[in-house]
């Protein structure tokens, strides 16, 4: 399951809407919607992401994180390394190869380290 796709499930548990209730209103199939949930489908495009906030009348900031789980809930991610250290590239394929082996808890600290990363200031 993708970010954007836990958080679709959850406002429709929230809400008591059905997978079939919300793809009817947004223009899409059930079982589109649902792999779009399951991250068996690429993330959602603008229009799409228009009609589902419109569906759950999501405004403001709560638009903006909806917005923010789409773009980072691609269930196929391509890394290019070219020109980087080749540690990155090291750790691009040790994550790709061991990613499926990772409990909640180790996703958890790797997440809160690259979290820490972005919030340095450069310089």
């Amino acid at each position: 399951m993708t970010p954007f796709g836990e958080r679709m499930r959850k406002l429709r548990a929230e809400r008591a809407v059905t997978l079939k209730e919300m793809a009817d209103a947004i223009g899409v199939s059930p079982a589109y919607l649902s792999a779009l949930e399951h991250g068996k489908r690429g993330r959602p495009g603008w229009h799409l992401i228009q009609r589902i906030l419109s569906f759950f009348n999501i405004i403001w900031d709560d638009a903006d994180e909806v917005m923010r789980l789409a773009r980072i809930s691609h269930p196929r991610v391509t890394i290019d390394t070219s020109g980087l250290n080749s540690k990155a590239t090291e750790l691009a394929n040790l994550l790709a190869d061991d990613i499926a082996k990772l409990d909640a808890a180790a996703l958890d600290e790797l997440l809160q380290v690259l979290a820490k990363r972005r919030q340095k200031p450069k310089g």
